[in-house]
């Protein structure tokens, strides 16, 4: 494992970051590109990387390193990156609160309790899992019940296994990965449970994680019981309407021993709270500029703080725009301030960033509510891009010019998304 230990904390940093995940480590190599010479990674875990280390499976860094790698692979190439730049990382450190001059108050087990002096800040905090509380499902409080970043974290980090017959319940990518996960060492994966009608994770997850391996996904079902009371005995889980209420006569039981939740992922950000950054209520991530700026001066976000992703290479991506634009700020360059607003339209549920400039090209992220066949996304009526097809688990990029935002200085731009023909 490579580490990174500061040699000497330094008071003052040109730009400092919370948070060593993928995110985190992508801002920083771009505050080294813009000129920002020091520099300092932050996270409360014992090592850089975040969720990386555990995600042994393969798929990442098609698109940012032009390889495929698994998770262990793709943070080391990361981390080599920072080591050779010449970042300082601090591990095992939390960051406690940033004051509107950038100070930030550090706790750690090494360094004590410190004040640190940034020139711009980024977070880069990542997202915590939804648990069983934010959906209420009823019934007793048995152990087993547990979500799949949890279960993902001790089998391939700890060598455990959470049970023997397990329910899935929710189709988000790191509950289809750990279905497969489970099956391999010999669990018993009963089924994937959907509320929704359709799957929330991307469409290659559910084939090679669940068609491949004969796992049932039952679509527009939830769980609405969970029964044992020192240990899951079973659930019983039933179809839903078009409102989402559970049709009890058409219920039945599954008996098993662990419940597994993947019901989704909520930016982390306590910190974003505690220096009252203005957020964004389908997001729930701060609201940023086109440099993903937030609503404090010379605090940026990136990564899950921002919106999840389905990719670490688009976590990646925008992460490096946010440390390239947290070191321009740092060393006093800064570019001209958003004139357009972006309103998500029909069939779009967010846009981020929420504002852009009409003076440069921007990458536009957006998801969308429901899926749909031979469409196009239109930004107002000035420009337009067809599609095979959109579906809400899939983040769409769009790239856009500035000679087709230049007709909205200082206006709204609406993006739809509409059925072609």
């Amino acid at each position: 494992m490579i580490t990174a230990e500061p040699r000497h904390l330094e008071s003052r940093y040109d730009v400092v970051i919370a948070g060593a995940g993928p995110a985190g480590m992508a801002a920083a190599m771009g505050a080294r590109e813009r000129g920002a010479e020091k520099i300092l990674l932050i996270d409360r875990e014992r090592e850089a990387g975040g969720i990386l280390w555990q995600c042994i499976h393969h798929g990442f860094g098609l698109i940012h390193f032009g390889t495929e790698l698994t998770g262990p692979e793709y943070a080391q190439r990361c981390l080599q990156q920072v080591i050779d730049g010449g970042i300082d990382v601090l591990t095992d450190t939390y960051v406690y609160d940033i004051s509107p001059e950038r100070t930030l108050k550090l706790m750690s087990g090494t360094q004590g309790i410190k004040l640190v002096d940034a020139g711009a800040v980024v977070l880069a905090m990542g997202a915590r899992e939804r648990t069983r509380g934010a959906i209420r499902i009823g019934g007793e409080r048995p152990s087993g019940v547990l979500t799949a970043g949890l279960a993902q974290k001790f089998v391939n980090m700890m060598g455990l296994l959470p049970g023997r017959r397990v329910v899935i319940l929710g189709s988000g990518d790191i509950g289809l990965i750990m279905a497969r996960r489970l099956t391999l060492e010999g669990v018993e994966v009963l089924g994937v449970f959907e509320i929704m009608p359709h799957a929330n994770g991307l469409n290659r997850n559910v084939v090679q994680c669940l068609h491949d391996f004969d796992i049932p996904l039952h679509l527009s079902t939830t769980i609405v019981d969970i029964r044992g009371r020192e240990r899951v005995t079973g659930v019983t889980v039933a179809p839903v309407d078009e409102a989402f209420k559970p049709d009890m006569s058409r219920a039945w039981d599954v008996d098993c021993d662990t419940v597994m939740l993947s019901i989704g992922l909520i930016p982390e950000n306590e910190l974003s709270r505690r220096i009252n950054l203005r957020f964004d209520p389908v997001t729930t991530g701060p609201i940023v500029s086109s440099t993903m700026e937030t609503t404090a001066n010379g605090v940026f976000a990136c990564g899950n703080v921002a919106h999840i992703h389905d990719l670490v290479d688009f976590v990646s991506r925008e992460s490096l725009l946010a440390g390239r634009s947290a070191g321009e700020f740092a060393t006093g360059k800064r570019p001209p301030a958003d004139n357009i607003r972006l309103m998500p339209g029909d069939n779009v549920t967010y846009c981020v960033p929420q504002t852009v400039s009409s003076d440069r090209e921007h990458t536009i992220y957006m998801r969308v509510k429901k899926p749909m066949e031979e469409c196009t996304i239109k930004f107002g009526d000035i420009y337009s891009k067809k599609l095979p097809y959109v579906f809400p688990a899939e983040m769409v990029t769009i790239k856009m010019q500035a000679k087709f935002l230049q007709k909205f200085h200082g206006d709204t731009l609406r993006v739809d998304v509409v059925k072609r023909g």
